[in-house]
């Protein structure tokens, strides 16, 4: 009996749950730009790293080059990496890959983005990382949380949301 109840629970949680998919669609000029990355699900590139900022420049080859700078620990250097991110445009730009190191690409969703492009959200089809950006080193708490539990009902592990630890303005 206990494991028809935790079937049907299970199946009942699937339906109710929002579906982990990208947005409809991303204007690629709006996307570009510098984005201050407020909260994450860390990937090992970016474990330990704070007041993160990424700068997405859209070239005439179609894609953008990315310029993320960040702070390690306690340490106040600035660090930068350059990488690349590649729109694919039959998704309506939503679905990406970002290049770290060539030649590898990795999935690079965008999973929520405000109508005025003011925050977005980037996740993975594996659920293997989340980044919470914004245009402003900070966004209204009721903003987050409601951001949170959209991630949540998309089966994205929320709990492990680091703060990027942005002095607001």
């Amino acid at each position: 009996m206990k494991a028809i109840c935790t079937a049907v629970f299970l199946l009942f949680a699937t339906f109710l749950s929002t579906a982990n998919k990208p947005v409809a669609r991303v204007d690629l000029d709006k996307f570009s730009g510098k984005w201050y990355s407020l909260y994450s699900i860390p990937t090992m590139f970016d474990k330990g790293t704070r007041e993160t900022t990424t700068t997405y420049t859209l070239n005439a080859d179609g894609y953008y080059n990315v310029l993320t700078c960040a702070k390690k620990g306690t340490d106040d250097e600035l660090h930068t990496y350059k990488s690349k991110l590649f729109p694919d445009r039959t998704n309506n730009n939503a679905e990406m890959k970002a290049q770290f190191i060539w030649p590898i690409k990795v999935d690079y969703w965008v999973i929520d983005l405000a109508d005025d492009y003011s925050w977005v959200v980037v996740g993975h089809p594996d659920y293997k990382y989340l980044f919470i950006m914004s245009r402003k080193p900070s966004i209204p708490q009721k903003e987050y949380t409601e951001i949170v539990a959209r991630c949540k009902a998309m089966g994205y592990p929320v709990e492990k949301l680091v703060s990027q630890q942005h002095k607001a303005i």
